[in-house]
């Protein structure tokens, strides 16, 4: 029996899991924060190709 309650109260102390789902959630922040610089600066870069096109087509027909 007091093996057991041993077992017991190291799975209760250790603090393996925290960590991991700390690391979840920063790798998860990392990623919206990611996601956000994408789609914001992809519809950027999409004017200024569509900007480059309509100058080279006025330019080279």
């Amino acid at each position: 029996m007091c093996g057991m309650l041993a077992k017991i109260r190291q799975f209760v102390e250790c603090e393996d899991g925290a960590t991991a789902t700390e690391y979840a959630v920063m790798l998860a922040l990392i990623v919206l924060a990611c996601m956000g610089a994408i789609a914001t600066l992809g519809t950027k870069v999409s004017g200024v190709f569509a900007n480059t096109e309509q100058e080279w087509s006025t330019y080279y027909p």
